[in-house]
């Protein structure tokens, strides 16, 4: 696509060098108006955006060329040399500070040689290929479908429309996620409005919803006012953002992958611009191509996503709530991984009365680690169920099946039941007993706010075939009391050791100490593990009531 040099009406100062700085991702932190007037932008397009995303036809040209050198040299460059999307000669010189590079851009001040003003035929196909190469390469650097449909409408906006709106449907055929995009940003809010509230049309005559029923390119080169009326519904609002919008021609491709059409890309010219020329069509017809191949493979990872998710928490069943206990579960997956993985929780009642609390890890981060989870759990729930025996006496049995069966995996888990013996009947106090299959210490927060580490004798992971005995560790727990137990993903989170890690855990739960249970799990999670989990997380919290009287252990 050409550009213009220098916009109409004005001129660039060629005593004046255009200046602009690129941190260590390329995104330009600080660029002015001559740098925005030699590249053909406006500033406002430039400023705070990716060089690659902000002028994709910058990809592959010698000037692409000379910025990646400069970066990796620590010495001055310069380069002068014809610039294919400005149609311009430049004079360019870089260095680099720090994480930084700084360019400074001038018109070149010699004459261009003869015949050297327009591009040559063979150039022109040239930057057209390298724009398609940076499609195929930008749209699979994500396997999340917002991500894909925000990247495609970056890609495509402005170099071949003006605005551009993507849409993609869901296995209902309902619409699932859009994306779009201006290349003006004064005109950003007027289109948000615009695509945001106005009528979805299912007639046959708009033109998205021709191309999804036919699998075809749809080129309107005129805009009919009748043809938006039903997508403006008489909201005035939206009539007076669509018009200042000024949409003069519209072409739509769509999205096709696996003999499915499940979208759709509208490249919107203004009045000011021509309608897309076949060369132009043919090229989106590419990109949308491209990009179809991203979108579906990001919305089938989904679709495996939610599949193992759905699995796996049918796996995490609710807790019991006793009348004389309060439980709290929490499961958070890794952000890295399918969304599954080895911990996991467990609470149930025994016949007894008593309350049993598990939680662990199997070794992994996969669907692998997922599927022994299941085994394992199941196979101490069950053990655990038959026979009300002390913590430490269900891991050795749990250990004698995981051989026996040849499970084959690792884990760590630890089991604490909750009991109240007869002579702690109606006093509010209860007897707190568990075993450490080579799994983190729970925490006891006392009612007076104290937060005590309850640790035990290190023993060996289940599934090790280690012939050492296991012991039980013994604690009372009394009203007001809260005991929470958790996985490595809590404390482990930044990268951060164990100890550290425990530490900071400690002090959140301090912090926390008057805060109910189901709000504590949560706060927790905000305060240390964030949006982005490096590592699956599973908590389990239990708050004593001031009431006794349960049965006896």
């Amino acid at each position: 696509m050409p550009a213009v040099l220098v916009p109409e009406g004005r001129a660039a100062d060629p005593q004046r060098p255009a200046v602009a700085v690129f941190d260590g991702n390329w995104t330009l932190v600080s660029v002015d108006q001559a740098t925005a007037d030699l590249l053909g932008r406006r500033r406002e397009e430039l400023a705070g955006r990716n060089i690659w995303i902000a002028l994709p036809e910058l990809a592959g040209t010698i000037f692409h060329s000379f910025l990646l050198h400069a970066r990796s040299v620590g010495d001055r460059v310069t380069w002068r040399g014809f610039y294919p999307p400005a149609s311009c000669w430049l004079d360019a010189t870089a260095h680099r500070v720090g994480d930084r590079l700084h360019v400074t851009l001038r018109p070149s001040a010699g004459p261009a040689p003869e015949g050297v003003s327009d591009l040559p035929a063979g150039a022109a196909e040239d930057d057209r290929l390298r724009f398609l190469a940076e499609v195929s390469e930008s749209m699979v650097s994500t396997l999340d479908p917002g991500e894909s449909m925000a990247t495609l409408v970056d890609l495509v906006v402005p170099r071949l429309c003006d605005w551009a709106l993507v849409s993609v449907l869901g296995d209902d055929g309902d619409p699932a996620g859009e994306g779009w995009a201006h290349r003006d940003p004064a005109l950003a809010g007027d289109l948000d409005l615009y695509l945001s509230r106005r009528v979805r049309a299912a007639d046959d005559d708009n033109p998205l919803v021709k191309a999804l029923l036919t699998g075809e390119p749809i080129h309107l080169p005129v805009i009919d006012p009748a043809m938006v009326e039903p997508a403006i519904g008489g909201d005035e609002e939206v009539r007076a953002a669509w018009e200042r919008l000024d949409a003069g021609s519209i072409t739509v491709v769509p999205l096709r992958a696996r003999a499915e059409t499940f979208g759709v890309l509208g490249l919107v010219n203004g009045s000011a611009r021509p309608p897309h020329s076949e060369m132009e069509i043919a090229t989106a017809v590419e990109v949308a191509r491209r990009a179809s191949l991203a979108i579906d493979n990001a919305r089938l990872y989904g679709r495996q996503l939610a599949v193992a998710e759905t699995l796996q928490r049918s796996l995490l069943t609710p807790p019991p709530q006793p009348d004389d206990l309060e439980i709290a579960v929490r499961y958070l997956p890794a952000s890295s991984t399918l969304h599954v993985g080895g911990d996991w929780y467990d609470a149930f009642q025994q016949p007894d009365g008593a309350t049993l609390l598990v939680i662990g890890d199997v070794v992994g981060h996969n669907v692998d680690a997922a599927a022994a989870m299941g085994q394992v759990r199941s196979i101490l729930r069950g053990i655990a169920y038959d026979r009300q025996e002390e913590p430490a006496r269900v891991l050795t049995r749990v250990d004698a099946a995981l051989t026996g069966l040849r499970i084959g995996t690792l884990a760590t888990a630890l089991i604490a039941r909750i009991e109240q013996p007869g002579e702690l009947a109606g006093s509010g106090r209860r007897v707190l007993r568990w075993s450490s299959a080579g799994h983190l210490p729970p925490l006891l927060l006392r009612g007076n706010g104290r937060v005590e580490l309850l640790a035990s004798e290190p023993q060996t992971l289940l599934g090790a075939e280690s012939t050492r005995p296991r012991t039980d560790a013994v604690a009372e727990v009394g009203p007001g009391d809260t005991l929470l137990f958790y996985t490595d993903g809590l404390v482990e989170q930044g990268r951060t050791g164990i100890d550290e890690g425990t530490d900071r855990l400690v002090a959140a739960v301090r912090e926390l100490a008057a805060v109910p249970v189901h709000r504590l799990c949560d706060a927790l999670i905000e305060r240390i593990v964030g949006r982005r989990p490096e590592d699956d997380v599973a908590i389990v919290a239990v708050r004593c009531s001031a009431q006794g009287g349960g049965p006896a252990g």
